[in-house]
């Protein structure tokens, strides 16, 4: 039988937020500081949105954006997918695991009051790897041809390109190794 944990106990419970009225070159320079992937986007404590550096380099840097003239607004993905503080653990990882997300924004009563991320749950609950990849364990590998995007289980290098070799993630480096 498995502990019932709920997201509160493991949140982070002062997320990063930006105003979507932010440059892109705000919202990258506040990642850089706080050495974090993604900012949960807010207006009046309410969150409207999700940028992360996917964001910024897909839709700003490849398409030879100027940052300092990009609105998050324009850039951040939304509507917020997001889950209650009394969730499970458990299935706020099927909820990632179903909607490709690595984040969750932590909502009560319409108010952004934390953030629970993927790293989060494996960090207390090592196991669920296997539920928040399990499109990949249920032998979907094939879908994955172009790689996987993610910190390498090898070595701990993020790439876009992980692969399943012998049961992990890797990235190009560390295949067959």
């Amino acid at each position: 039988m498995r502990a019932r944990i709920p997201v509160v106990e493991i949140m982070t419970q002062t997320p990063v937020t930006i105003h979507g009225d932010a440059t892109a070159k705000a919202a990258a320079g506040l990642m850089r500081e706080k050495d974090i992937g993604s900012l949960v986007v807010v207006d009046t404590g309410k969150p409207m949105g999700i940028v992360t550096e996917r964001d910024l380099v897909t839709k700003v840097a490849a398409e030879d954006k100027q940052p300092s003239r990009v609105l998050v607004r324009d850039i951040m993905t939304s509507p917020v997918v997001a889950v209650h503080p009394h969730e499970e653990v458990a299935e706020a990882a099927k909820l990632m695991a179903e909607r490709k997300i690595r984040r969750l924004p932590v909502v009560k009563e319409g108010k952004l009051i934390g953030i629970v991320t993927e790293n989060d749950i494996l960090r207390i609950w090592p196991q669920l790897i296997e539920v928040t990849r399990e499109s990949a364990r249920a032998g979907l590998e094939s879908q994955f041809a172009k790689g996987i995007e993610g910190h390498c289980e090898a070595c701990g290098v993020y790439s876009t390109n992980l692969v399943w070799d012998r049961n992990l993630l890797v990235c190009p480096e560390c295949r067959g190794g």
